[in-house]
């Protein structure tokens, strides 16, 4: 791989011809304070190999997508081009690094504007989601290239869930004021996918009451579906997280050589 990215491989030379392209944009500028001081949390390891490896491995493993955009710490593009020529990577997919910003909107934002013009769709993924099936990412581009403007893979919620009021300080008993319907919750992970248009849009118009992605085309007045997720796409905030992802690493490379 060359400093900003490998040569497009003949697969993805196909795929144009074909008329649709998929890139991923992972963004990976953020310092993850919830798993403790360290490195950043996309470059803590999981099974000996950092978090952000093991989702770029994840959004590759699709071959729908041909190109992943990695978006650097703004000060750290260097370090990650070298980690991901330290790591094997599949050679039909295409790799590129950018500097990120100062917010999570930002760094998506920059990502977008490095995608060369003949990608159509996008995919953003949380590097902080390394263990994503192949299968998720490709139920998402199935669906946004079935004409939804934007996707996202959700969970049925396992538990209630409360409105409260805010407490008056931390740490003090809040009051219930609702309890939503549960069966038309959903726990929403990533990747999301966008008609690029679409997400380009709202990046350029929605600068507030950003949650994600989707939250932004919905914004828009532009209808967001959902399709099943994985209770393996979980993100990884906390130290316990960290134990359940090794946890399942460990029965993956047991069970499937992964």
């Amino acid at each position: 791989m060359s400093d900003d990215s490998r040569p497009a491989p003949a697969a993805a030379t196909a795929q144009t011809a074909a008329g649709a392209r998929t890139a991923a944009v992972i963004p990976a500028a953020g310092r993850g304070v919830r798993l403790g001081p360290g490195a950043p949390k996309a470059l803590r390891t999981l099974g000996g190999t950092p978090m952000l490896i093991h989702a770029i491995r994840a959004m590759a493993a699709s071959r729908a997508v041909s190109l992943v955009v990695v978006v650097a710490p703004p000060d750290g593009a260097g370090e990650v081009k070298s980690l991901l020529d330290a790591h094997a990577l599949p050679e039909r997919t295409d790799f590129l690094v950018v500097p990120g910003g100062e917010s999570r909107q930002e760094s998506v934002r920059l990502g977008l504007q490095a995608l060369p013009a003949e990608y159509d769709t996008v995919l953003v993924h949380d590097a902080a989601r390394p263990l994503v099936p192949v299968d998720t990412v490709d139920a998402v581009i199935e669906a946004v290239r079935g004409g939804a403007p934007a996707v996202v893979p959700a969970l049925p919620l396992a538990d209630t869930v409360k409105e409260v009021a805010p407490a008056g300080a931390p740490g003090e008993p809040e009051p219930v004021v609702a309890t939503p319907e549960r069966a038309r919750l959903r726990a929403v992970q990533t990747p999301q996918g966008f008609e690029r248009g679409v997400l380009v849009r709202a990046h350029e118009t929605v600068t507030e009451n950003v949650t994600d992605d989707a939250g932004m085309v919905e914004q828009l007045g532009l209808t967001v579906v959902a399709v099943p997720g994985h209770e393996e796409a979980f993100k990884v905030t906390r130290p316990l997280d960290l134990v359940l992802a090794e946890a399942v690493l460990a029965r993956r490379r047991l069970n499937d050589g992964f």
